[in-house]
């Protein structure tokens, strides 16, 4: 398709609102320019400025549909550009509609942080307004709407645990025994890295010391540890205990409300890594099958069996584990409603003390995308496995947590952590709000340094890959000095 704007430069949020709909199309922008042939999707965009006030205009063909919509923009807002933006969003958002004859349920809201908007509104106008604003707006039905306003009741209670020192620390495990056809993730195979796995818990254990040294010299207080990959259980019992034991010395625990480890992969899963895990005082893991539909399993390359799944689960139970999550996605390829309904009532049957459910996401760099390139229904299986989940958990006693969106989505839905009374995983919240820093140790992770009473942030940035991690830790430890550096100089402490 084709996106001309002519008077105005938004292309990020006109292009945004095209990919609701048409997400897997080629978006090609023209600035200034006037169209003079009209092959395939062409979308016209045209802010004209006037004394008093900017006129817009949206106008979209295809075939036999033109249709050109209209309206203007005081100059007197204060927010003048960002009014327009909205303005010319809507009317093409309304014409896309027109043309492809259907809505969707966040209507305008392209971000990941749903949430974070809602409660930045709330706080700026009250609650009534910022719902009406969602409403009104940004066009957001009253099912997404409702969700929303949940979670973030439910998230407000968690945020008020942080103070301005908190922090929470990131382990990252970049491995995993094989790569899923929807993943994108920057992470290795076993058999690809299988050398590197040694000397990488050995640099590993020195970046965790060296963080943890920093953080008590700033006097930063502990309050979630999340070890994520990738999938952290492709290490062996031995190098994790190495890598808890290193937490333990390096950090100060005593404040610690939560520690979590991904068992991600059920095959990865062993009684002697469970017991290293709960030994190490890990309140809570995270073992995911994604479906237990056998065929709709092996077709998205993940190579574990349902009963690989259910004997992880009763691993983990058995080790003594009193708070498990577990991840399933509505939309994968070969999937039906039907199916996506068994696997969540066998799930509930096993009675996880937190489920999330994402959708799938068609990352460009995934299998999926790269083989397949699957058909984006929006009236599909993924809307009604998604407001099944919607209707199912609450009715087991699981309550919305956090919430965010990608790019991207089957029927352009969202990912939602659902859990009983006092299991919310802390840490997925503080990440999402971006609520204090994070600091993270191993290949790929991201230190984000929060300045209290600010939306400020900045961020330190470790290798991606595992071999640049072993052979630059030296130069990933400098990096790590910015962190005092950043506490100084906003005064943070």
């Amino acid at each position: 398709m084709h996106l001309y704007l002519r008077g105005n430069d938004f292309h990020f949020e006109l292009e945004n609102v095209c990919r609701l709909f048409l997400p897997l199309e080629k978006i090609i922008t023209h600035r200034e320019e006037t169209p003079d042939a009209f092959e395939g999707l062409t979308v016209e965009c045209i802010v004209t400025d006037g004394p008093k006030e900017a006129s817009l205009a949206c106008r979209v063909r295809l075939d036999g549909f033109d249709k050109t919509a209209r309206s203007s923009v005081s100059k007197r807002s204060d927010n003048h550009r960002d009014d327009c933006e909205l303005e010319l969003c809507t009317l093409l958002y309304r014409l896309l509609v027109k043309l492809l004859g259907f809505t969707h349920g966040w209507g305008l809201i392209t971000g990941v942080r749903p949430v974070k908007l809602l409660r930045r509104l709330t706080r700026e106008m009250g609650e009534e307004a910022a719902l009406g604003y969602f409403r009104d707006k940004l066009l957001v039905g009253d099912e997404k709407r409702a969700l929303c306003h949940t979670t973030l009741q439910a998230e407000d209670k968690l945020l008020a645990l942080s103070r301005p020192e908190s922090f929470s620390l990131y382990v990252s495990i970049p491995f995993c025994p094989t790569r899923c056809d929807y993943c994108s993730f920057v992470s290795q195979t076993v058999v690809q890295a299988k050398k590197l796995i040694p000397t990488y818990v050995e640099q590993l254990c020195r970046e965790i010391a060296y963080t943890g040294e920093l953080a008590r010299r700033l006097g930063l207080r502990l309050e979630s540890v999340y070890f994520g990959g990738g999938t952290p259980t492709t290490l062996s019992a031995e190098q994790l205990t190495a890598l808890f034991r290193a937490v333990e010395a390096s950090f100060d625990l005593s404040t610690v409300r939560e520690y979590t480890v991904e068992a991600g992969r059920p095959d990865t899963v062993t009684p002697e890594k469970m017991a290293a895990i709960y030994a190490a005082g890990v309140g809570r893991v995270s073992i995911n099958p994604q479906t237990l539909q056998p065929a709709v399993l092996a077709g998205i390359g993940r190579k574990h069996t349902v009963e690989q799944f259910y004997d992880a689960f009763e691993m983990a139970r058995h080790a003594g584990f009193t708070n498990i999550n577990t991840d399933l996605i509505a939309g994968l390829p070969g999937d039906t409603y039907e199916g996506f309904a068994d696997t969540m009532n066998k799930i509930l049957a096993l009675a996880p003390e937190s489920v999330t459910v994402h959708t799938l996401s068609m990352k460009r760099a995934s299998n999926i995308m790269l083989q397949h390139r699957p058909d984006f229904g929006v009236e599909d299986d993924a809307v009604r496995m998604v407001r099944h989940s919607a209707q199912a958990l609450p009715s087991a006693g699981y309550a919305p947590y956090y919430l965010y969106r990608q790019s991207r989505t089957v029927g352009n839905q969202e990912n939602v952590g659902w859990a009983k009374p006092g299991c919310e995983g802390l840490y997925n919240v503080y990440i999402m709000d971006e609520t204090h820093t994070i600091l993270g140790c191993g290949a790929g992770a991201v230190s984000k340094l929060k300045q209290p009473g600010t939306d400020y942030l900045e961020r330190i940035f470790n290798y991606k890959f595992p071999y640049e991690y072993n052979s630059g830790l030296d130069e990933m430890l400098a990096r790590k000095d910015g962190v005092p550096i950043f506490y100084e100089k906003y005064g943070c402490l």
